[in-house]
């Protein structure tokens, strides 16, 4: 029996999974064709060679479960893998609740967060091609940091498109990819066509992910010798941070417990499908009975207000037509300091079991978020990042209705990175001059009205 104290769940790295977890062969139905942008066909893997390593094409469309991670990738995951799991006691003791609070530690990796999990694959399946270089985008900062330390690691230069609201609130960030060895440009640019219209049209433009993958696409595509490289919303990216809910699940074993909820922030899903995929996959496999939430911010929430359907997942219309929840490809969100969540799609895979009921959706104030953030710092030690603190302002109310109703409740969270370099935002906070966005109801009707006719046969 675990000792009832404990605070900490520790895996040994033998104990590391050795396969990531493919959900779409236990999907309650199957996901929806990918469609080529230009003629609305369902495309195959040669339509996406101009952008990806053929590995990672071909574990985007696998129907395979379970999908062995590379040696060379798990040797560089053990500097930080197994990630600990958390019981939050002290949180549980400052919210007087009866319920037992989880999370898991993301924050422990050399960047601070969980995209390293994708970024090291991917990095080393473009290395295994013969790839120099990379172009990718980054909202925050967090993905851009990952992608540059496995170039860094890999020998492949990279460069990154950061959105111009966040290349300014975050200059730390930038200056963590550049120590890394990336060039990072604040999205959107003069050295793109798309940047350049964008520009035309809005000299002062703060920026969007859809905008800065319309730039890192662009560049990939017309230079023969980069790829392109994506942090969140595809297939094989969640499939890569599945790792997390798979260590997950032993060390939930550990503590003799199970959750009954299992929550992550949602941009593009990336953190969120990795904890909750393998809890998802017990559920519709072995009949567990758990809650799934994913925690979106108020100014873009995707699922709680987008409209399921075909979609761009850029702003210059480069990319294939995938079916999601969207606010619409010309969505622009506001300059939240959540940057990792200022997307206007969802992905694919989340948005389907969103679509089935099985994965639930709230949206959130940045005020109350960051209340939370702050609740959680004095409780457990941690700052969080903007983002995970979105998960932590759905677990700390699952915790208080558990107490209003006198209940036991088990809670697992992602804490997806830390926040120690946003330490701005907070600064915002605290001195009271942090906004809180409405919906923007007007924008998103406008931008949901501009997408994309798609015919029946090929959205059913």
């Amino acid at each position: 029996m675990p000792d009832k104290s404990t605070i900490k769940y520790v895996l040994t790295e033998d104990q590391m999974p050795k396969t990531w977890y493919n959900i779409v062969p236990d999907l309650p139905v199957p996901p929806a064709p990918v469609l080529h942008p230009g003629t609305h066909q369902p495309i195959g893997p040669d339509d996406l060679a101009p952008l990806f390593p053929m590995a990672l094409i071909m574990q985007e469309v696998s129907q395979d479960r379970y999908i062995e991670i590379p040696t060379p990738v798990r040797d560089i995951y053990r500097q930080w893998r197994p990630s600990p799991l958390y019981r939050a006691r002290r949180l549980e003791k400052a919210l007087d609740t009866p319920a037992r609070i989880y999370y898991k530690n993301e924050g422990v990796s050399p960047v601070g967060s969980h995209k390293p999990n994708t970024a090291i694959a991917q990095a080393y399946y473009n290395r295994e091609e013969g790839i120099r270089k990379i172009a990718t985008e980054t909202g925050a900062g967090q993905w851009g940091s990952a992608l540059a330390m496995a170039g860094s690691l890999f020998g492949i230069d990279i460069e990154v498109f950061m959105v111009k609201v966040s290349y300014q609130q975050k200059p730390y960030r930038r200056n963590l990819m550049e120590v890394y060895g990336a060039t990072v440009h604040a999205s959107p640019t003069n050295l793109t066509n798309a940047g350049r219209g964008i520009l035309a049209q809005n000299p002062d433009c703060l920026g969007s992910l859809g905008i800065a993958i319309s730039e890192a696409v662009e560049v990939a595509a017309t230079h023969d010798d980069t790829k392109y490289s994506l942090g969140s919303v595809l297939n094989h990216v969640m499939l890569h941070q599945t790792i997390i809910g798979e260590e997950a699940l032993l060390q939930m074993a550990l503590a003799d417990d199970y959750p009954d909820v299992v929550i992550g922030c949602a941009g593009g899903g990336s953190n969120m499908a990795g904890l909750l995929f393998p809890f998802i996959r017990e559920r519709l496999v072995n009949g567990k009975a758990t809650r799934f939430l994913a925690v979106e911010p108020m100014a873009c929430p995707s699922m709680t207000r987008g409209t399921y359907t075909y979609d761009f997942g850029d702003t210059a219309h480069l990319t294939p037509l995938v079916k999601m929840y969207t606010l619409g490809h010309t969505f622009m969100p506001a300059g939240i300091h959540a940057g990792g969540l200022r997307y206007h799609g969802m992905s694919p895979l989340v948005s389907l079991l969103h679509d089935e009921g099985i994965v639930e959706a709230v949206a959130y104030h940045q005020n109350p978020v960051f209340e939370a953030a702050i609740t959680f710092a004095r409780a457990e030690g941690i700052t969080p990042a903007p983002e995970s603190a979105h998960a932590i302002k759905a677990a700390i109310d699952q915790a208080l209705e558990a107490k209003e109703a006198g209940q036991e409740r088990v809670i697992l969270f992602n804490l997806s990175g830390n926040g120690y370099l946003d330490l701005g935002s907070y600064e915002a906070y605290l001195s009271g001059n942090l906004d809180d966005y409405e919906y923007p109801v007007e924008d998103v009707q406008k931008a949901i009205a501009a997408l994309p006719a798609v015919e029946p046969a090929m959205a059913d």
